[in-house]
C-alpha cells in the first residue's frame, strides 16, 4: 500500500506550500477560483518557508518584510485548534482510536491540480546531476506533538515513487520555481501593492508564448529589464 493511502494528509496540515505562478494560474483555470480565494502571502522572517526552493516577495505596505506566496490554510474540523491546507477534504466521519492516532479519511481535493511541490515531496535534484534522493521526513510537521502534524508512518525509499514520473516532476518543479523567482526578483525592484500582484503576474505569464524571437526578447524585456 503508498504511505499515502489512509493517511490523515499530516504533510497538508504542517506545511506552508509555496506555489508558483504556474500553480496559482492552473489552479485558477481547472478550478474556476480566483487569486484571493486560496493565495496567501506568508511572513517568512526566518526563511524557513522559502527554504531553498521559493523567492522571498516583498510588497509597498511592509517594505522589509519577506513573504513566501502559499496556499492557505483554514481550520481544521478533525483536528481543532489546528490548520489544513485550504483545498485538504477532510471526512467528518473520521474518528481516531482515542490513543492519539490520527484518523484517517483527508485527501487533496485538487489532486490532479496540486502545486509542484506537494508533487516531488519528499525528493529534491541532487546538485548538478540528473538524479533524484529522497530526504528524511521528521516524525512532525511542526514543534511539539500535535497528532494533526505528525507526518509519514516510515522513510520513504526508492520503491515507494516512479522513478519516471517523480524526476520528471522535479525537472518541471526546478524550472518553473526559476521562472517565478526570475519574475519575483523583477516586481521586488520597485515593490507594489498586495492587491496588484495578481495582475502583474498574469500579465507575466499571458506573455510567455510569443509568435517570434524577436517579439519574445521584447516581451522579456517588458518585466525582466535586466534580460
Amino acid at each position: 500500500m503508498s504511505l499515502c493511502e489512509g493517511c490523515h494528509a499530516g504533510c497538508c496540515r504542517s506545511f506552508a506550500v509555496p506555489v508558483t505562478g504556474a500553480d496559482v494560474l492552473q489552479i485558477v483555470r481547472h478550478q474556476g477560483l480566483s487569486f484571493w480565494e486560496f493565495v496567501c502571502r506568508w511572513a517568512d522572517p526566518d526563511g524557513s518557508i522559502a527554504g531553498n526552493y521559493a523567492p522571498h516577495v516583498y510588497f509597498d505596505d511592509e517594505p522589509d518584510a519577506p513573504f513566501v506566496l502559499c496556499l492557505t490554510h483554514v481550520p481544521s474540523d478533525q483536528f481543532p485548534g489546528t490548520t489544513r491546507c485550504r483545498f485538504l477534504r477532510e471526512a467528518p466521519d473520521s474518528n481516531g482510536k482515542g490513543d492519539g492516532t490520527p484518523p484517517v479519511g483527508a485527501a487533496c481535493g485538487i489532486y490532479a491540480d496540486r502545486p509542484v511541490a506537494c508533487r516531488v515531496f519528499p525528493a529534491k535534484m541532487m546538485p548538478r546531476n540528473e538524479l533524484a534522493i529522497l530526504y528524511e521526513v521528521p516524525e512532525y510537521g511542526r514543534p511539539g506533538k500535535e497528532p494533526a502534524y505528525r507526518l509519514c508512518p516510515r522513510q520513504w525509499t526508492p520503491a515507494d515513487v516512479d522513478p519516471i514520473q517523480q524526476v520528471q516532476d522535479l525537472v518541471v518543479a526546478q524550472y518553473e520555481m526559476n521562472f517565478f523567482t526570475t519574475l519575483v526578483q523583477s516586481w521586488n525592484r520597485d515593490p507594489g501593492p498586495w492587491l496588484a500582484f495578481p495582475d502583474f503576474l498574469t500579465q507575466v505569464y499571458d506573455q510567455r508564448v510569443q509568435p517570434n524571437p524577436d517579439a519574445s526578447q521584447a516581451a522579456l524585456r517588458l518585466w525582466n529589464p535586466a534580460a
